[in-house]
């Protein structure tokens, strides 16, 4: 399993879950997720991305078309599709994510 489907599995957890909180642990303290297509963000930090996804929690989950370490090509499960670009920390944790909507 690569780290960007663990990542993603991860995120469909957090929807179904709700605990945003545990997921955010996936981020560094440092990290930046920033969003292509939608009035989000950037969010800067471990705990403003925490709060972005407790403020407005996602509500779909997404399934991976294509994925290696550092994109994937995913759909939503209400329709949609998209893709992101990750970074990774020394740790494992996530640097850097970028998420486009098409």
């Amino acid at each position: 399993m690569s780290r960007t489907t663990d990542h993603v599995d991860a995120f469909n957890h957090a929807v179904t879950t709700g605990d945003w909180d545990t997921f955010s642990e996936r981020f560094a303290a440092d990290a930046r997720m920033s969003f292509v297509g939608v009035p989000a963000g950037p969010f800067e930090g471990r705990s403003a991305i925490a709060q972005a996804d407790r403020d407005n929690p996602p509500t779909e989950t997404m399934t991976l078309l294509e994925a290696n370490d550092r994109t994937a090509k995913f759909r939503w499960s209400g329709g949609g599709t998209g893709s992101m670009e990750l970074s990774w920390a020394p740790d494992g944790t996530v640097q850097g994510l970028r998420v486009a909507f098409e």
